[in-house]
Formats: C-alpha cells, sequence, structure tokens
C-alpha cells in the first residue's frame, strides 16, 4: 500500500468515526425529548367539536411572540380532564352553544417563557391591551405571573363559550394598534365568544370571576361557564374566569415539559 492510500484511508477512517459521532448525538438529542405520559390525550380525539384557538402558539398574547414549547396549535389534557370537558360541550350545545379553548396543558419551558418575560421590565410591547392598569415590577407580587403553573400538570385549561354558529376570528396583525382588554367588546380585538366583560388573560380585577362590577350578560354568561364546569368537577379560579382545573388531579405534584406537538403523544397510544 503506498503512503497516499494510506493517508486516504487514514481520513476516510476519522469521517467515518466523527459522522458516527454526530449521528450518535443527534439520536440522542431526539430521544431525550420528553414524552407525555399515556393518559394524556389531544382534546380533539375526544371531542373534536370544541374549538381550539391556541393563544400561545401565536405572537397575539401578553408576551407578543410564540411561547417556547408550543409547536402546534393544540390542547393536550389528562383523559378524564378531556372526557369532562366533552361532557360540558354537550350540555352547551344542547343550549345553543361551544366551548373554546384557549390554553389546555402548558410545558414548563413555556412558563419559563413568560418569567424571563416578567423580569424583562424593558419589554411592555403588548401592555396597552393584557395589563393597561399593573405596572410590570408588580406582575410576580400580584399574582399575575408564577414559576409555577397548574397548567403544566395537564388538567387545567383555559376556556371561554361561543354562541352558534360560531363565526371565524381574525387573525391578529402583530404591530397592530392595541386596545385595552377591559374596554368595551365591540372595541376590544374581536373574539368570537360571548361577552365576559373582559378579553382572555386581562391582568386586571376586573377579570376576577365574580367581580360586583361585572353584571348584565357579562356576569350571566361568566356563570353559564362557571356552572355548567363546575357541575361536572373543574374548580375556577377566582381570580380569572377563564381558568378552570379538573379535579381530583391525575398528577397533583407534577409538573411536565414535553412540547405541546402530536409527536409528545405518539408513543402514548
Amino acid at each position: 500500500m503506498t503512503r497516499l492510500s494510506m493517508a486516504v484511508r487514514s481520513l476516510v477512517t476519522v469521517l467515518a468515526a466523527l459522522l458516527a459521532v454526530t449521528a450518535a448525538s443527534a439520536t440522542a438529542r431526539a430521544t431525550t425529548e420528553p414524552k407525555a405520559p399515556a393518559d394524556f390525550v389531544a382534546l380533539r380525539s375526544v371531542d373534536p367539536t370544541i374549538i381550539q384557538e391556541i393563544r400561545y402558539f401565536t405572537p397575539h398574547n401578553f408576551v407578543g411572540e410564540r411561547i417556547d414549547g408550543y409547536r402546534q396549535p393544540l390542547c393536550i389534557l389528562t383523559r378524564p380532564a378531556a372526557e369532562a370537558l366533552h361532557q360540558a360541550q354537550q350540555r352547551l350545545l344542547r343550549q345553543g352553544y361551544t366551548l373554546k379553548v384557549y390554553d389546555c396543558y402548558r410545558p414548563q419551558r413555556s412558563v419559563d417563557h413568560f418569567v424571563r418575560w416578567a423580569k424583562d421590565l424593558e419589554d411592555q410591547a403588548m401592555k396597552a391591551e393584557f395589563y393597561p392598569n399593573v405596572d410590570k415590577t408588580r406582575l410576580f407580587e400580584d399574582g399575575y405571573i408564577a414559576e409555577k403553573s397548574g397548567h403544566s400538570r395537564g388538567s387545567t385549561m383555559d376556556l371561554t363559550i361561543v354562541k352558534l354558529p360560531a363565526l371565524p376570528t381574525r387573525p391578529y396583525v402583530p404591530g397592530e394598534p392595541l386596545v385595552s382588554c377591559f374596554a368595551p367588546q365591540g372595541e376590544r380585538f374581536p373574539d368570537n365568544s360571548v361577552d365576559m366583560g373582559t378579553g382572555y388573560d386581562c391582568f386586571d380585577t376586573l377579570s376576577h370571576t365574580l367581580d360586583p362590577r361585572i353584571q348584565g350578560q357579562q356576569r350571566a354568561n361568566r356563570l353559564l361557564l362557571k356552572d355548567t364546569l363546575e357541575g361536572l368537577g373543574f374548580v375556577n379560579l377566582a381570580e380569572e374566569w377563564w381558568h378552570f382545573t379538573y379535579k381530583p388531579e391525575l398528577y397533583p405534584d407534577t409538573y411536565f415539559d414535553f412540547p405541546v406537538s402530536t409527536k409528545s403523544l405518539i408513543q402514548s397510544h
């Protein structure tokens, strides 16, 4: 064997080794992505009639960009929570309404994104809509942002009610003029839901489910959602009319971090 051919063979051997290491690293990264336990399901597999408008997959939220971990606009829940939501939907459909979910399971990495944003006091791009009366320095103290969320346990969801037939909601255009989330319904960002008195994720005491300033049809709408869900085992968070947790939770002490994606569920079925 000539010196040249030996050098070429050595180079090929080195390249092959490098490729093998690279492939092994890629495989390791692919296999280490967290997966959902077997009792997590896509809501649409239990009830495809519930509208899904997953806000954190879009830039129309208090951060102003898609949130880490939301790879698809998908509602994932523990199966008992999804099945109870299906029962609620059946009751509302008979009354001419449908449920619409804004958020369901939320990975811990998404909560971490919220925390980073809340600590960046310079970023107030979405203040005029989502927290016009709240100083950003108070988001943790006032309870609007926390380092853990019940959503990460898989049995909590944010939702509302839409009158049938459901009209489409126009998409948010980044950079468009913002209007306060507690402005009259005809002025704030359009939503095909019934009027709940504030928009979703409105950081204000007006979002408290039973705030006495919310009266008339707005209060009736909140109570329709609350009474329907509480009759099936859901518990409302008093500070947020849209926030409900199905009890008892399958994972009351576990905060998951698998991405919001159908791939997170593939090995669970």
